[in-house]
């Protein structure tokens, strides 16, 4: 599959991985800012990030993708490096901030690229190569970090700097130049539609979910007795197997909606959640997250693929923006939801439970229709797909014939 893909999908790719494998600030930020600041700067961040991921929407109405792509990694490294530099309250959060700020300018902008890269038949593809193959990078990552942690936090953020200003150079010369693709009109006020309101509250549901499963998996593995070795092996194995299983169940599923798909594998992820929190044996909760890790590298890529298909063109840097928050919500709630109810797993089971309800709620508002929209395009997609299940088929009957 990745020989068959445009060159400039391949650089973007390269470009995120390379990026991902210094990605320690965000899961080290508390130890970097100190126990003093910890609270604060994580709060800073989360507020800044989520600005920042609307800021990279609104922009994209003005510049290209590969502008934003190239000046925000360019400027994650520099208010990283100004972090690793950075000594007292105001200077740290004021480091902190610029770093958020920046964070998230760039993923809009991956997203919208990709779109206009590759054919609606291939985007679920696409979009699952970069979410498993990013995976897998931060597994990397978090080994270069467990190296690079005893020589002080703050080796961190200069190392996660480096790699973004070295990926940000990666990108200016291979990221090819595009024109600027004037999306939704300045003088109107744009509000979202229904079917995007209800994406994102979904999607909103399973990040909370798998940030949950994520964060606190390591500490249930301790809870129930497991080696110190064995959270860290577990987070690995699950990493490395997510683009071959990824893979493997999207070469499957190939002639299904992303929308059922995600509705069904969501609700596995609830059940194998629960299977967690219920388990008391190491080896049973140890199984349990591999599969639900497995499970997760099948949805990769989905929530991106329907909002690009279900966006109007002009509209789709905003819908990806306002997808994207979804995430920023998330990563606050999380620690709150949990406290509030006292279950880790469980939480985490019962938001991924709650995603196949919302998607199944009907649209209470439809965004207005106009010339981004075209009335044929779901007859278009539904050929293209028929086309490419009666090629993907009669390849395979030639192949079993020879």
């Amino acid at each position: 599959m990745w020989r068959e893909l445009p060159r400039p999908v391949r650089a973007l790719v390269g470009v995120r991985v390379l990026n991902q494998l210094g990605a320690y600030v965000m899961p080290f930020l508390a130890v970097i800012a100190g126990p003093g600041l910890a609270t604060e700067a994580l709060a800073v961040f989360g507020v800044a990030a989520l600005a920042s991921r609307w800021l990279g929407g609104v922009l994209l109405d003005r510049l290209p993708p590969r502008t934003l792509i190239v000046g925000g990694l360019a400027a994650t490294g520099a208010a990283l490096l100004l972090l690793a530099a950075a000594h007292g309250p105001v200077l740290v959060l004021g480091a902190v901030a610029l770093a958020g700020l920046a964070f998230e300018l760039y993923e809009p902008a991956t997203q919208e690229s990709l779109a206009r890269l590759t054919g609606e038949e291939r985007r679920g593809d696409v979009y699952g190569l970069l979410g498993t193959s990013l995976v897998a990078a931060g597994a990397v990552a978090g080994l270069i970090a467990a190296v690079l942690l005893p020589l002080g936090a703050r080796w961190l953020a200069a190392v996660d700097a480096g790699t973004c200003l070295v990926a940000a150079g990666v990108a200016y010369v291979y990221l090819e130049r595009e024109p600027v693709r004037r999306g939704v009109v300045q003088s109107a006020r744009w509000r979202p539609s229904g079917t995007l309101v209800r994406l994102t509250l979904a999607g909103t549901a399973f990040a909370c979910g798998y940030l949950a499963v994520l964060m606190f998996m390591p500490f249930v593995l301790l809870q129930r007795g497991a080696p110190e070795w064995l959270p860290g092996v577990a987070l690995t194995c699950a990493a490395v197997l997510a683009p071959l299983t990824g893979r493997l169940g999207r070469r499957r599923l190939d002639g299904f909606a992303h929308g059922r798909v995600l509705a069904v594998g969501t609700a596995v992820l609830g059940v194998l959640a629960f299977a967690m929190a219920t388990g008391r044996a190491v080896p049973l909760l140890v199984a349990a997250y591999v599969a639900w890790a497995v499970v997760d590298s099948v949805l990769q890529g989905r929530w991106q693929a329907v909002v690009a298909e279900d966006a109007p063109e002009r509209e789709r840097p905003r819908w990806f923006a306002f997808f994207g928050s979804s995430w920023g919500v998330a990563q606050p709630a999380v620690p709150v939801l949990v406290a509030a109810t006292g279950r880790l797993m469980a939480t985490a089971g019962a938001a991924f439970l709650l995603v196949p309800a919302i998607l199944a709620a009907p649209t209470g508002r439809r965004g207005p229709r106009g010339p981004s929209r075209d009335p044929s395009r779901g007859r278009m997609r539904h050929l293209r797909k028929m086309t490419t299940s009666t090629r993907s088929a009669r390849t395979e009957h030639t192949t079993s014939m020879q």
